[in-house]
């Protein structure tokens, strides 16, 4: 359950699983918080104020630490958790995930369609390529990937992707080399873990996953 976590940067904070027990790069984890009435909430921006409880950014570690109420063991007291808890982790990754591309596109860091994306690849001015789940196959393998840890995602939908560049459906985008980049990529890999694979149809929202 720990594929495809990040490894460390120098003095980056490290936190505990609760499913797996084991101590990883915070930034592969989901944190939670109780907030009102003992409930618990995702805090995938790591911001909201209260003792955080974490884990691993795998749908299945997800799964079991609200199916064996490990929430209240860490919170060390009885605590309400949502059924659809999981969900709402996938939800705002995705959030997160077009609102950074939107923000790469207004500052000119991202481009979307094929013939922009393969002129950013030609001249290797592609850090990261995105291709809809449910993008046609035959289309997406027009584009060759870039090289490099973590240079490719296919997790969002057509329409996700659409959301970030202000149009109905996006197929194929590209992010430019920088800080966004890289913040993007460490939301992705944690969205390519906690996506269920059938959005988009079979095996869709699998990624490359960054390099052990």
């Amino acid at each position: 359950m720990t594929r495809g976590t990040p490894k460390p940067a120098p003095d980056e904070p490290e936190r505990k699983c609760l499913v797996t027990g084991e101590v990883s790069p915070r930034r592969g984890l989901i944190r939670f918080v109780v907030g009102p009435e003992d409930k618990v909430y995702p805090d995938v921006a790591a911001k909201l104020p209260g003792r955080g409880m974490y884990v691993s950014a795998e749908r299945e570690a997800l799964e079991t630490a609200v199916k064996k109420r490990l929430f209240s063991r860490g919170a060390k007291r009885q605590v309400k958790v949502p059924e659809d808890l999981v969900d709402q982790v996938e939800a705002q990754l995705a959030r997160r995930a077009v609102d950074r591309l939107a923000l790469g596109r207004k500052a000119g860091q991202a481009v979307a369609g094929f013939e922009k994306v393969k002129d950013w690849l030609d001249k290797d001015k592609c850090r990261i390529l995105l291709q809809a789940c449910d993008g046609s196959e035959r289309g997406k393998s027009k584009l060759h990937r870039p090289g490099g840890r973590g240079s490719f995602f296919d997790i969002l939908t057509a329409d996700e992707l659409g959301l970030s560049f202000g149009r109905e459906r996006v197929i194929h985008a590209a992010l430019a080399a920088g800080r966004l980049a890289e913040d993007f990529r460490d939301d992705a890999v944690r969205l390519s873990g906690v996506r269920k694979r059938e959005v988009g149809g079979e095996d869709a929202g699998k990624v490359n996953r960054p390099d052990e």
